[in-house]
């Protein structure tokens, strides 16, 4: 399949990148969220992005022109109707995603692709929501979409083969390098990630050292371009909280149970970045 068109249901950051990274390998681009102010915002987050490229010299003006014009909003999967491909970055939430796909699967032909871009919720249980399970798959993108290399593709106990070929293909054609994982809690990434975030977590919950020691010495001593603690704030100590509560909940070993310093930070609403307050203050 040569995807012409991709729906991308959710404006936020993750949808926002996954529409701009689209548009820019030529791909045609309907950008759809119930809240139309988060669909303008969307957009606008994409056209500054482009702009940004074209200050630095890193792309042309008119290619960024061509970007932004490939890129229509909507309202509900309707508008959605003639795409090839979809792809759901809604929030984190197993019934919200499974009404998504409900949506997409009535408004969208019956030979599209359906991807979530989940992190940790099971392909196979969104998948038996909908009449045609084998074509919906996990396009799991990491963040920041425009910068991060790659995408961990997930195949659902029902997954065909045409569809994770389509998927990867479209994949590569947005420049990415892709891994194949099975269905289970966390994938690849997260099932790693995830348990050394809610390790750091511990850390500083138990007095080992202080935020900003833990971080440094992760960093100096792992070469790695962040600490787990500002990791954890960039990614929303929320969406950390939710992984490691399926992979506690799906493995069930209490090695991935959460840190309740973490479970505490959340419950305050100090979720990060994107709240000015998380283990650090923005």
């Amino acid at each position: 399949m040569d995807v012409k068109t991709l729906a991308v249901v959710g404006a936020g950051q993750m949808g926002a990148g996954i529409a701009q990274v689209a548009a820019q390998s030529g791909v045609s681009v309907v950008l759809v969220d119930v809240n139309p102010d988060l669909v303008q915002k969307g957009l606008s987050g994409i056209r500054a992005q482009l702009d940004r490229a074209v200050s630095k010299g890193k792309l042309k003006a008119d290619e960024a022109q061509a970007t932004v014009a490939r890129i229509k909003g909507g309202g509900s999967a309707q508008d959605a109707a003639q795409a090839d491909f979809a792809v759901e970055a809604v929030t984190e939430n197993e019934a919200v995603k499974k009404k998504v796909f409900q949506d997409l699967a009535r408004a969208l032909r019956p030979d599209a692709v359906l991807a979530t871009n989940t992190s940790s919720i099971p392909i196979t249980r969104i998948a038996a929501s909908v009449d045609r399970p084998e074509r919906v798959i996990g396009m799991h993108f990491m963040n920041p979409v425009p910068v991060m290399q790659l995408v961990e593709i997930i195949r659902g106990a029902q997954t065909s083969d045409a569809t994770y070929a389509a998927t990867r293909a479209l994949a590569e054609k947005m420049g990415k390098t892709t891994v194949l994982s099975k269905d289970m809690p966390g994938f690849i990434v997260n099932r790693i990630l995830i348990p050394m975030l809610n390790e750091a977590c511990f850390a500083l919950q138990e007095g080992l050292a202080s935020a900003e020691d833990i971080d440094t010495a992760m960093k100096l001593g792992t070469n790695v371009p962040m600490g787990p603690l500002t990791l954890a704030d960039f990614i929303g100590l929320d969406t950390c909280l939710s992984i490691a509560e399926v992979l506690h909940k799906g493995l069930g070993d209490d090695k991935y149970r959460p840190a309740p310093l973490l479970r505490q930070y959340v419950d305050a609403g100090w979720l990060g970045k994107k709240t000015k307050r998380g283990f650090y203050a923005y």
